[in-house]
């Protein structure tokens, strides 16, 4: 009995793990990525917001902030300058950041009509050589597609 639980319970997990499994023509491993042929239809200029929202700018402020904080006083009034100064520094460093480096960025709409007729859209930073009416590689998929001449 205990041997046909042991080999039932096998079974199932094998199904289970082998349901995970994504099987089909399109997953590519890793660092591979499909590419797709078609010709262009249309370009329009758009913008894309930066991914820059990292908070890189107001860690760095803050760290300066409370070094120089760190320069003034000492004991207690030492401690409050270091506080203040991590704060303001940090707040500084965040405005700067958001100013100097989100701004949106100027990219390109292109549709592309894949040779089974599909539409594809593409948002990308501007590459002056695309034209419509070009035949074109769509290389990658999701948000790192990107949309190349053919040589």
């Amino acid at each position: 009995m205990n041997s046909a639980f042991s080999t039932l319970t096998m079974v199932v997990a094998a199904l289970v793990l082998s349901a995970c499994v994504a099987v089909g023509a399109n997953n590519a491993g890793p660092g591979e990525f499909e590419i797709r042929t078609g010709v262009i239809e249309q370009i329009e200029l758009t913008q894309v917001q930066t991914n820059h929202d990292s908070g890189v700018g107001a860690i760095l402020g803050g760290l300066a902030g409370a070094g120089i904080g760190s320069l003034i006083g000492h004991g207690t009034g030492r401690d409050v300058a270091m506080v203040a100064g991590a704060l303001a520094g940090a707040a500084g460093g965040n405005y700067t950041q958001r100013t100097r480096y989100d701004q949106p960025q100027q990219a390109q709409q292109i549709i592309v009509r894949m040779k089974s007729g599909v539409l594809v859209s593409v948002t990308q930073p501007i590459n002056p050589v695309l034209k419509p009416g070009m035949s074109v590689y769509i290389e990658g998929a999701g948000s790192d597609a990107r949309v190349v001449p053919q040589n």
